[in-house]
């Protein structure tokens, strides 16, 4: 076995399907890189995946853009290839989230576009006493303003994936958020979340939650600013994230949580028939930005 190492982050390289090392790697470091398997088609993706567990069949909730390619396969992110995607843990603002995540490479890019992940115990590790303090004691707000059609961000149509009003109702309810419907046609909804878990087989405190990526600062300078203008207030905002209490995200704080993932991230360059497995607890993801065509397929159990 190989390891590809960065910062306190360890990704395991494994060239057999071994799922008992596969598993015991996966709890031990977050991610584990299988290549040399001939995985070679969605199809086929979709059957590796399946040993270990049975992948979700819809991204109901999800705020990320993507493509279905088949039952339990979608494109990754589809945003545009010059922009990084910062690290973060998927699904993390919603009541159900994936335990863990795959990704296969159908078309590796002509430079850039790994996957990097971060190991989010170290994340929560080197944060500083006080910014630790203040997320584990107040969690994260996230506020979304979903267009009905026309508009900024993703529509709640594609977000629930259904244009009955009455069926987003029913599965909002389940999930324990707060939302109400404008004049427009639009769904604005608010969910608390804690900022910090505890991973249900290591007992280990995790940093899990999306305050950075959904907070404005994350935006290049120039969006951000032509974002703001636009809206009146946060709530006009596609996305925005504030403490649990309702107060403002400390600018700083974000800095600080940004460099943190950052500087213990870890990548590798994509090949055809790559999969990497991660724990979406233990490890945070994103994306680089890229050159050529790249094609990265995800399936979620």
């Amino acid at each position: 076995m190989d390891k590809i190492t960065s910062g306190a982050t360890t990704i395991a390289v494994l060239g057999t399907p071994d799922r008992d090392s596969a598993d015991s790697l996966l709890l031990q470091h977050g991610a584990v890189l299988f290549r040399g398997l001939g995985v070679d088609s969605p199809a086929a993706f979709h059957e590796f995946v399946r040993t270990f567990g049975e992948p979700f069949t819809n991204y109901r909730h999800g705020n990320s853009p993507r493509v279905a390619v088949q039952a339990g396969v979608w494109t990754s992110t589809e945003y545009p290839a010059e922009y990084e995607i910062s690290l973060h843990n998927e699904l993390s603002y919603s009541h159900r989230w994936p335990s863990r995540l795959f990704f296969y490479c159908d078309q590796a890019p002509a430079t850039g576009g790994a996957t990097p992940v971060s190991d989010s115990r170290a994340v929560l590790d080197g944060l500083s006493p006080e910014v630790r303090s203040r997320f584990t004691s107040r969690g994260v707000a996230y506020l979304q303003n979903l267009h009905g059609g026309f508009g900024l961000g993703k529509s709640w149509q594609d977000t629930y994936e259904t244009d009955d009003r009455g069926e987003v109702e029913r599965a909002l309810a389940e999930t324990g958020a707060e939302f109400r419907w404008t004049d427009d046609d639009d769904l604005r909804v608010r969910q608390v979340r804690p900022a910090v878990r505890q991973h249900p087989v290591t007992g280990e405190e995790v940093w899990f939650n999306q305050a950075e990526q959904w907070h404005v600062s994350s935006l290049p300078a120039d969006e951000a600013e032509a974002l703001l203008e636009m809206a009146s207030s946060d709530e006009e905002l596609p996305l925005q994230a504030t403490f649990g209490d309702g107060s403002a995200l400390g600018v700083d704080d974000l800095r600080m949580v940004r460099e943190v993932a950052k500087r213990n991230e870890c990548s590798f360059p994509w090949e055809r028939g790559d999969v990497m497995m991660i724990d979406n607890l233990l490890v945070m993801h994103g994306r680089h930005a890229y050159t050529g065509s790249r094609r990265i397929l995800v399936s979620m159990i």
